[in-house]
């Protein structure tokens, strides 16, 4: 059991951006998807996944500025 004293706060350093996180997630999607053994565009899933984390590091990035 834990107590008051175990639990630290979080710094800066252990928060990731919601670009990482998003990464992250696509990256086992992708992976659970190549091993479901049903067909899917991994090509345009990567691309729209690509895509996707571009944004999300331009609106971090100007949200930082």
């Amino acid at each position: 059991m834990t107590s008051e004293t175990d639990i630290k706060p979080l710094s800066t350093s252990d928060i990731t951006r919601p670009s990482v996180g998003f990464s992250n997630y696509c990256l086992e999607e992708l992976e659970r998807r190549r091993n479901s053994g049903e067909e899917f565009d991994e090509e345009a899933f990567i691309e729209a996944m690509e895509l996707t984390v571009a944004r999300l590091v331009v609106l971090e990035d100007e949200e930082q500025a």
